[in-house]
């Protein structure tokens, strides 16, 4: 059992716990100010990227705590993977779920009675609908934490009816502070949960929605089989996830990878739950690598290591794209995102979408606004704006980068089309000179010139417009049609035939006019067309995170964590993620010492596997004569965007207190923020103002020190600057001299006195 500790907990305390569990030694953005909120008893509403450390945010505090936080989850298998990845770091967790028997029910609630037990986790239904909260009451409970938290929005992208009713603990527990969590949120889903849990001046933390280590490729969808190949063949052996849209896509597609040989296997509703149990499982303990899904596979997975998710037609939402996307390169490594698209995606869509509102599968009311999920991630999949930028905005943040060297439009793979209004106006004459009497196959037929019947049929052999595009492929033209209805530019109108079908028929809008006039603008993009052999530039990221990497002792240490996890009954990435054990393969630590040092090695693991990897990692470099504990990768340090979403005064303020050389204690009291916020305040000052001295926070002599420290061991990491200096000097002020040092004007100081 571990002790409850002081109730004045420093952030030294957190950190502690943090690296002594978990193995991490800095925070994520945003994370600090989140677990604040927790540990001071304020409620919350946490939004941060899928990988951005969300469930840290309610863990470490726990732990420090050493009290029961209850964790709401949607579903079971989510829950167990964060009560093994828990327990794997000596953290006690238990879930209670409709799987397990009654007397292990029982026996799991005696552990919360003792107090044994620091995370809870439960279903929505077990903690409103029973009389389960009882026992909660009993032991004083005074948190709990949301997870998946969109599911309470009606505005959200995958709402829960279930999750409605949490808005019952308030009632329950009018005492305990509740933390809402999620990846993807919009603003009006934001203060929907805030309102729908009763939340009391929450405090609302909203992360950058950039995923930097993704590369994001959103390309028109011409050969869905030949596309698929391309990108697995790029990603050979990589784990990934391609998502369907039907469950038929799923099975031929499946078929296909096989007769390929590819150990494909296939995930959706129609199959029975042990067949997608099966499939999980092995996906999961990396028994197999790819798995072909629609999106009812994602939630329950936490596999971190995913290299690419590939979705193989248009999703329902920006949202849904952002948290389906979210689930590769959780490890901060580089992966790569496909979209591939066509303008009937959102035909099938909106067809599927109105039919379910008729047969009351979906309330009517909400038609309107999925309907705008839907036009949001067409334009996204046909704009010409780079996909980072399109995505962070779509959230409403700023994105500063004119160029983010990740994404198709960026690095060249797609291009905006030359001429893209002539190109416009030679496809709406076409459909003008047709008399708007037919569908996009004919009108492409006539501008290539084919020899077809049917359009010698009605004479439009002989029209101008006959052959006019004659050397422009079908998919393109195809491609271009749709991208002109979506500028709504051009129309398909539905056309009741005399044998009862359906048909969409191509037609003309004022814009339409407009455009041949030459008085509206369009855009059209295209694939840039590769010479044979020729690869895709590589994104930075991909290019940083294997550089200085012994792939043989990596794929020797991966197998070598495939057996553990095995012997453990764990999933593979509880033992060691692939980061940690790609900077194992950089460093190739000869000791526990020098391996404690390694991110992501915490004590227990240290403990637990520690001699077998550092036998592995032995016997690889003495059989090649190769060196032992080699420098670590330079350390990704993860800042918050350069410029707030919405104006900060208390950030203002603390700049002008700053410039003065006013006192820490004396920030936090004008600006009414916890030390915390206030040392991240400074450390925006000095990194963007660049001040001469920092004296009125760090005294010289220790300002000394730490450059010292840093010239001996390196500046990239801050533990090892932290061990040269005894432990007697804090963690912020490292941080701080180390901005300072690093921001232009403070290199001369260790020699010339300044600081």
């Amino acid at each position: 059992m571990l002790p409850p500790t002081s109730p004045d907990h420093s952030l030294d305390d957190l950190k502690q716990v943090i690296e002594r569990h978990w193995g991490y030694r800095t925070f994520r953005p945003l994370q600090e100010p989140a677990m604040r909120a927790v540990l001071q008893g304020r409620d919350s509403v946490v939004v941060l990227p899928t990988g951005g450390g969300k469930s840290l945010c309610y863990q470490a505090p726990a732990v420090l705590r050493g009290e029961l936080t209850v964790v709401v989850s949607p579903l079971i298998a989510l829950m167990k993977d964060q009560v093994d990845g828990l327990q794997a770091c000596g953290v006690p967790a238990i879930q209670l779920d409709s799987s397990q028997s009654a007397g292990e029910r029982s026996s799991y609630e005696m552990d919360v009675r003792q107090g044994t037990i620091r995370l809870l986790f439960v279903s929505p239904e077990r903690l409103v609908n029973t009389d389960f909260y009882q026992l909660l009451k009993r032991v004083g409970v005074r948190t709990f934490a949301i997870d998946e938290a969109h599911c309470i929005s009606h505005w959200g992208h995958d709402f829960r009816p279930e999750y409605r009713q949490l808005n019952r603990i308030k009632e329950l527990f009018p005492a305990a502070s509740v933390h809402a969590y999620t990846a993807t949120a919009t603003e009006q889903v934001r203060r929907d949960i805030a309102a729908q849990l009763a939340l009391k001046d929450p405090e609302v933390l909203v992360g950058n929605f950039d995923r930097p280590n993704l590369t994001y490729r959103v390309l028109p969808r011409h050969d869905r089989t030949k596309q698929v190949l391309e990108v697995l063949e790029r990603h050979r052996d990589d784990p990934g996830i391609i998502y369907c849209s039907f469950q038929r896509d799923v099975e031929d597609l499946t078929a296909i990878l096989q007769q390929h040989g590819y150990n494909a296997r296939r995930y959706h509703a129609g199959l029975s739950s042990e067949e997608r149990r099966t499939a999980q499982n092995a996906f999961a303990d990396e028994e197999c690598n790819l798995i072909v899904a629609t999106i009812a596979f994602g939630m329950g997975i936490d596999r971190s290591n995913i290299r690419f998710v590939m979705h193989t037609a248009m999703p329902k939402s920006l949202e849904h794209y952002q948290q389906e996307t979210g689930r590769a390169g959780r490890d901060g490594d580089e992966a790569e995102c496909i979209l591939l698209h066509s303008g009937a995606d959102l035909m099938t869509w909106k067809s599927i979408l109105e039919k379910n509102a008729q047969e009351a599968s979906v309330d009517p009311s909400f038609l309107p606004t999925v309907m705008k999920h839907l036009e949001d991630i067409d334009r996204f999949c046909r704009g010409v704006v780079c996909r980072h930028r399109a995505l962070v905005e779509h959230f409403g943040q700023a994105f500063e980068t004119e160029n983010c060297g990740h994404c198709d439009l960026c690095l060249g793979d797609t291009a905006e089309l030359a001429d893209a209004r002539v190109m416009a106006q030679k496809i709406l004459s076409c459909v003008a000179r047709v008399k708007e009497r037919f569908g996009i196959g004919y009108v492409i037929s006539v501008l290539r010139g084919e020899d077809d019947e049917k359009v010698r049929k009605f004479g439009h052999d002989n029209l101008t417009t006959f052959g006019i595009l004659k050397d422009q492929r079908t998919v393109d033209l195809r491609d271009w049609i749709y991208q002109l209805i979506s500028q709504k530019v051009l129309q398909q109108n539905a056309v009741s035939l005399s044998n009862g079908k359906t048909v969409p028929i191509l037609g003309l809008n004022p814009a339409s006019w407009e455009v041949m006039r030459g008085q509206r603008e369009v855009r059209l993009l295209q694939l840039v067309r590769r010479k044979k052999g020729e690869k895709a530039e590589k994104t930075r990221a991909e290019a940083a995170s294997w550089e200085g990497v012994d792939r043989g002792l990596f794929e020797e240490l991966r197998g070598l964590r495939r057996r553990l996890a095995q012997e453990r009954q764990l999933e593979p990435y509880m033992v060691f993620g692939d980061h940690t054990l790609r900077e194992l393969a950089r460093v190739r630590p000869s000791s526990p010492e020098r391996m404690r040092l390694v991110y992501g090695v915490g004590e227990v693991k240290l403990r637990e596997f520690g001699q077998a990897f550092l036998e592995t990692i032995r016997e690889h470099s003495d059989a090649r004569g190769l060196s032992l504990d080699n420098a670590p990768a330079p350390l990704k340090v993860e800042e918050p965007r350069k410029t707030p979403a919405r104006p900060n005064p208390q950030r203002t303020l603390a700049f002008e207190q700053f410039r003065q050389g006013a006192a820490i204690e004396d920030v936090m009291h004008q600006t009414g923020r916890a030390r915390s916020t206030v040392m991240d305040f400074l450390g925006e000052y000095v990194r963007e103002e660049r001040p001469k001295s920092i004296a009125p926070w760090v005294p010289d002599a220790v300002y000394q020190r730490i450059a010292m420290a840093a010239r001996q061991v390196g500046s990239e990491r801050l533990k090892p600057i932290y061990l040269q200096l005894g432990e007697q000097v804090s963690y912020d002020e490292i941080r701080l001299v180390l901005a300072h040092l690093t921001a232009g004007t403070g290199a001369a100081a260790p020699t010339d006195g300044a600081g």
